[in-house]
């Protein structure tokens, strides 16, 4: 059953406890007391999705309304594909990008590799010769555990998901990525203003309150000059 409204997930349920093993750090016993606790992630499981993710993009659509039949989207850094899934579940036509194979999903295409790459680029130029109606990209650099280091690197990302947006976006369309807390840097939100109509940050619910990621969200482009 297709959910359209992001929500809250059920509240209450055991908690379960993570045995401690010989070898494991510490690091990985939070991560895993976490992820095993986490009410996003056990709706995600049982209503058959690929990560929790998918709790975020539906809490943005459900307020911004892209994800319609027909629309033409770009996911990138699409695995392991939980975008892809509500969005085809939603009518949109989606092609995902990334790095890893992603298990095939009805209605989605996916190419494996760096969105970066000339000839990724040109594959995907090929596929989508009138541009498509949104882009969005949920990627993020492995954290190094420093904030201000983890920042750049994931500007980096957003600055480089903009500027292949900017190049296939159609007239009107829409730009979705994260970033981390303290928002878009100055010459980044500059730059995109100035292509779109309206600019603006969120932090969905299902994004945990102990993450410092959020997300920007552009809508109106301007079109291609």
């Amino acid at each position: 059953m297709t959910r359209k409204k992001g929500g809250n997930p059920p509240k209450g349920g055991l908690r379960v406890r993570v045995k401690t093993a010989k070898g494991r750090k510490k690091s990985s016993i939070k991560w895993l007391d976490r992820q095993l606790n986490d009410p996003y992630v056990r709706m995600a499981n049982k209503e058959g999705y690929r990560s929790r993710a998918v709790y975020k993009l539906l809490e943005i659509n459900d307020k911004y309304d892209f994800l319609k039949p027909g629309a033409l989207v770009v996911d990138l850094g699409a695995a392991p594909g939980s975008w892809a899934q509500i969005a085809t579940k939603l009518g949109a036509k989606i092609i995902g990008i990334d790095l890893q194979e992603i298990e095939p999903i009805k209605g989605a295409e996916f190419i494996t590799g760096d969105f970066l790459d000339e000839e990724v680029y040109s594959f995907l130029k090929s596929r989508i010769p009138s541009g498509v109606d949104a882009v969005l990209s949920d990627m993020a650099a492995a954290s190094c555990g420093h904030a201000a280091t983890d920042h750049i690197r994931i500007m980096g990302l957003c600055e480089a998901a903009l500027d292949f947006a900017l190049t296939i976006l159609k007239p009107g369309g829409l730009f979705l990525a994260k970033v981390l807390k303290g928002g878009t840097e100055k010459e980044l939100l500059k730059i995109m203003k100035e292509k779109f109509s309206v600019v603006k940050h969120i932090k969905p619910q299902a994004s945990r309150k102990d993450s410092a990621e959020m997300y920007v969200i552009a809508t109106g482009y301007k079109g291609y000059s």
